[in-house]
């Protein structure tokens, strides 16, 4: 992330063992790197739960970033973050991340629930997680995002069956 926050491409993809474009140094996602980088520093601990490249295939092809936004809280919810980069949006990547991050969410014993939080105008997220049985519990205000739509679902529940 450092390499990223540095809009060295090259570094990071070395250090990833991937190719990474240019999306991993917009200015949005060196935000997300600089506030990823300032919570693991203030916490080591966080870093297993922070923000990865979302890599398909054998070739290793990084399409995007997801994580969390942290460890579970004191009720054992964990809300999920995703990105897909533009060139490659609108081929089941989104879908595929968040079947990725449920199965992880579900696999610690510490989580119980998964919160979402969305933009009312982001409409290829909503119907991404419109699949996996997240309820809409409420809405909030992000700094960053401005109003979001809160949905959640039971950790073990929103894994999809194979």
């Amino acid at each position: 992330m450092s390499a990223l926050l540095d809009g060295d491409l090259s570094r990071a993809g070395r250090t990833a063992g991937l190719s990474l474009t240019e999306y991993f140094v917009t200015d949005s996602a060196r935000w997300l790197w600089r506030y990823r980088l300032a919570q693991m520093a203030a916490d080591p601990e966080r870093a297993r739960w922070m923000v990865r490249q979302a890599v398909v295939g054998d070739g290793g092809l990084a399409v995007g970033h997801a994580g969390f936004h942290g460890p579970p809280d004191e009720a054992g919810m964990v809300e999920v973050g995703y990105s897909v980069a533009p060139e490659f949006r609108r081929r089941g990547y989104a879908r595929a991340t968040l079947v990725e991050l449920l199965c992880r969410a579900a696999a610690e014993p510490t989580v119980t629930t998964v919160r979402a939080a969305i933009s009312p105008g982001n409409a290829a997220s909503l119907a991404t997680v419109s699949g996996f049985g997240f309820v809409e519990v409420g809405e909030q205000w992000d700094d960053e995002d401005g109003r979001e739509l809160v949905f959640e679902v039971p950790a073990r529940r929103g894994v999809p069956a194979e």
